[in-house]
């Protein structure tokens, strides 16, 4: 079988797929990756170099090449899908599927996991497939396609690929058929549905109600604050009902790929179907992606109120990685907070213990370990993401100033203050 896109979902499949007994070719596109995975070491944080060293053994194989896909039974497609100005970029998939396409012969299992508007796979994967095909293979007819919402959630230590139940769904009943067959043996429990659109829609709903949900909280952060109640402690009492209340919390913006991109594609294809707009997506969006301006603004209060003026100060932004305890990046509302308090004149530097390489374009000073000579430097410290590895009690003891976005500290009005 063949595991197209060696991310953080497709690495994880790749590796479990070899675990249950499958030979896998990993095919992605970018070649240091691939260089990479070759001499067993891995950049994803949950595919220890040991899981991938035995994988290797056991019949991994990483590549950049196409030509390797040929004679496949089983191809899964797990490549990103992001927003272009502001619009859904499929340009990833229609590559994916081509070269799976060239490599596809009658009987094949075909199976699209990336995140995408509802239709994507009946229309746009299964023409590529049967437009860019030897013999012009039809769904269904010919070979089947199905489509499989991933679920992976880096960094969680409590819910994997195995027990976290599969959303699967086939083109007519022989794909699904098919379909369920293969995620039977990696997963525990599967959750068949009607058609991919079902599926697809599926992800998008358990996406688009996270985002929407961040974006309450987060715009009650700020009105909060200015009631001059504490909303973290509000939350939490409400938390105490034990029916009918979930509890999100609020932050400087949301990152990765599933809620600043996903809900987008819903509301895009919304738009185009309908000619309406998908109001609750707009204004979650709205609201998320404002919050780093909100952040930047609260810095400046803080530093005004301590007498100190924002330019030429020096701030210490705790954390880039967009969740805690990951080396995961990916549209980290760290690097807009960082982006906005260097315009306004502050000398940044970030530190973050997960995070080995940043974005292209970086343009801050950046460290992976954190001292006391660092913290007690910095004329503010603002703590982005909460990684375990920070030492609190070594923040609390020198810093300066604090403002804690995560709701990690204790709050010290006038030293330490929260979202």
């Amino acid at each position: 079988m063949v595991v197209v896109g060696q991310g953080y979902v497709g690495l994880v499949v790749a590796m479990r797929a070899v675990e249950v007994g499958f030979p896998v070719v990993g095919l992605d596109v970018d070649s240091e990756r691939i260089d990479s995975l070759a001499a067993g070491h891995s950049y994803v944080e949950d595919v220890a170099d040991t899981d991938l060293e035995r994988a290797l053994a056991a019949g991994y194989t990483p590549t950049d090449d196409p030509a390797d896909l040929e004679g496949f039974d089983i191809a899964v497609i797990t490549v990103p899908t992001p927003l272009a100005d502001g619009l859904p970029d499929l340009s990833p998939i229609e590559s994916a599927a081509t070269r799976v396409a060239r490599a596809l012969r009658p009987g094949a299992l075909v199976i699209l996991e990336s995140t995408t508007y509802p239709g994507t796979t009946e229309e746009l994967v299964a023409g590529i497939l049967e437009r860019e095909s030897s013999e012009n293979l039809r769904a269904g007819a010919d070979y089947h396609l199905g489509y499989s919402p991933e679920r992976i959630d880096p960094g969680n230590t409590v819910h994997g690929l195995a027990d976290t139940p599969k959303i699967v769904s086939g083109v007519d009943a022989a794909p699904l058929t098919a379909v369920e067959a293969f995620y039977g043996s990696l997963v525990d429990k599967l959750v068949p549905v009607s058609s991919p659109a079902v599926a697809e829609l599926s992800k998008l709903v358990e996406n688009t109600f996270r985002h929407v949900n961040v974006a309450l909280v987060n715009e009650l952060a700020v009105f909060a604050h200015e009631l001059g109640i504490d909303v973290w402690e509000a939350i939490d009492a409400a938390d105490s009902k034990p029916f009918g209340f979930m509890a999100f919390k609020p932050g400087p913006g949301v990152g990765g790929h599933c809620l600043p991109v996903d809900p987008s594609y819903l509301s895009w294809r919304v738009k185009r179907r309908s000619g309406q707009t998908f109001r609750f997506i707009e204004l979650a969006n709205d609201v998320n992606d404002h919050m780093p301006q909100y952040v930047a603004r609260r810095v400046q209060n803080l530093l005004n109120g301590a007498g100190l003026a924002v330019n030429g100060a020096n701030i210490l932004v705790l954390g880039v990685a967009y969740k805690p305890n990951t080396s995961d990046a990916r549209e980290a509302p760290s690097f807009r907070v960082i982006d906005l308090l260097t315009r306004l004149g502050a000398r940044v530097t970030a530190v973050d213990p997960h995070v080995e390489k940043l974005p292209p374009g970086s343009r801050f000073e950046y460290r992976t370990d954190l001292d006391a000579d660092l913290i007690g430097a910095a004329d503010l410290v603002v703590l982005v993401t909460d990684h375990d590895a920070f030492d609190y009690d070594l923040i609390l003891e020198h810093a300066n100033l604090v403002f804690d976005t995560r709701s990690r500290l204790p709050r010290s009005p006038g030293r330490a203050e929260r979202l």
